[in-house]
């Protein structure tokens, strides 16, 4: 790759903050400091128009599960651009790559998944969610059957609806959220939440506030129950063995949807295609993105059981929803080339059984730090408990996330893409990592753990 700056920083960077609104951003402080400018990408390596390098551990944002600079996307849009770049699927009009995409989600989905409605992004798929959820119960005559339970801290999405879903306190306190309709239960956060209850005893604990909470609202207004498996950016919460199959017993046993919100754990994030098969988790309605096209084109999806299905396609007349964008032929064309080297690669498996194992080791061997209170990792998506006072779980930095931004900007110095949430440090490189990367990337942990360390003691942060 070379590493000849080729772009006007200075110029690209005045002109990110006259005219560029990011998501997520403290738009004056972002000013002042200035943007990292990407420019090039391939395999786990990025590199920024000053020729500097990092090793992509969060591979883009939890997404380009095949790497980057994937010359066989690029070629397959490219085909697909030439011959129909766009056409809607509104009107009684489809497209084959939108086809074939959907038929090929089926294989892949849990089973009884057979339908596919597709979207622009796991925003877009958690608002249609909301809307299908209550769609379904009004065609069964149960209109007022409409809460969604949802969980505290986790995320769904930063629209209207999908930011409502979550529950993200910071999001909630702009724009009138939660919307109407939602109410949230405690999450499955054992390490900073369990208390003196051992793993298990607390993921039967969690779970079962599902329980409880449709006693109070009454199993005659709950519509469903939406979670991540592994709630990713919420700071890579693991939820003990116990609390999935509490949580499918309950809805089971309810007249409740399950929905398994796969955005991040999807395309064999976990090592297996999804997170519903790594926790047998059987859901109703599975919203899908990130890893369906590895980023390189924005798409979403829901996966829809033909449990729902049946009812929606088979009593209804017209669902009055829908997106410009919705099964966009190019879009469908790189998910189609995305999961051909998916599956070529064998990377679910390679994920389960070679790069996965190898890398846990080294990652979970991180919680031997000083300052680390748990290192912990499904597959390959991990996290990194920062704590002041090593075992206490109780003790927490005064400012919460301070430390974690310390750590973050460290790591970013060092040539790693760690995210900090809250002073938890989380990682999700792409599958395609090879050991000697793997290798790479905890020598540079390793080396920011230190100087976060370092630079913690200096202050008087750690105890």
């Amino acid at each position: 790759m070379a590493s000849s700056n080729l772009y006007p920083t200075a110029e690209l960077r005045s002109a990110d903050a006259r005219h560029y609104l990011h998501p997520f951003t403290d738009f004056k402080a972002l000013a002042a400091e200035g943007s990292r400018v990407m420019v090039r990408g391939e395999g786990v390596w990025i590199e920024d128009s000053d020729g500097n390098r990092y090793l992509d551990g969060m591979a883009g944002l939890w997404c380009t599960n095949v790497g980057h600079g994937r010359s066989e996307i690029a070629d397959a849009v490219h085909d697909q651009m030439k011959e129909l770049a766009f056409y809607n699927s509104f009107f009684k009009t489809t497209n084959a790559p939108a086809i074939r995409l959907a038929e090929k989600l089926s294989t892949l989905a849990p089973n009884g998944m057979s339908r596919a409605f597709f979207c622009g992004s796991g925003s877009e798929a958690n608002d249609t969610i909301l809307r299908m959820v209550r769609y379904y119960w009004s065609l069964l005559g149960k209109p007022s059957k409409d809460i969604v339970i949802s969980r505290v801290n986790g995320y769904h999405g930063s629209t209207m609806a999908g930011a409502s879903l979550g529950g993200m306190k910071l999001m909630h306190s702009q724009g009138g959220m939660p919307i109407p309709g939602i109410v949230h239960i405690s999450q499955p956060y054992w390490f900073a939440e369990g208390g003196d209850l051992s793993p298990a005893e607390f993921g039967l604990l969690a779970a079962r506030e599902l329980e409880k909470k449709i006693d109070e609202l009454g199993e005659n207004r709950v519509a469903a129950f939406i979670a991540e498996p592994i709630q990713g950016a919420g700071g890579v919460i693991i939820p003990p063995e116990t609390y999935w199959p509490e949580i499918s017993r309950i809805c089971a046993e309810r007249e409740i949807l399950l929905i398994a919100d796969e955005v991040i754990c999807g395309f064999g994030r976990t090592g297996k295609w999804f997170g519903s098969h790594y926790y047998n988790i059987k859901p109703d309605l599975m919203p899908i993105a990130k890893g369906l096209t590895s980023g390189y084109l924005p798409m979403g999806a829901v996966m829809v059981s033909d449990r729902v299905a049946e009812v929606v396609v088979g009593i209804g007349e017209e669902f009055f929803h829908g997106y410009t964008y919705s099964g966009h032929p190019t879009c469908a064309a790189a998910a189609l080339a995305n999961l051909a080297i998916i599956e070529r690669e064998g990377l679910v498996d390679r994920v389960a059984n070679d790069i996965g194992p190898y890398f846990q080791k080294q990652w979970l061997a991180l919680g031997d730090h000083p300052l680390v209170g748990e290192a912990r990792m499904v597959g390959l998506i991990g996290a990194l408990e920062l704590v002041p006072n090593k075992p206490s779980r109780r003790e927490k930095f005064a400012d919460t996330g301070k430390v974690g931004t310390i750590c973050r900007d460290i790591s970013f110095k060092n040539g790693l893409v760690m995210r900090a949430t809250r002073d938890s440090m989380i990682i999700s490189p792409p599958l395609v990592i090879k050991h000697d990367e793997a290798d790479e990337l905890i020598r540079r942990a390793t080396k920011t753990l230190d100087e976060t360390h370092h630079v913690l003691q200096a202050q008087g942060l750690m105890r």
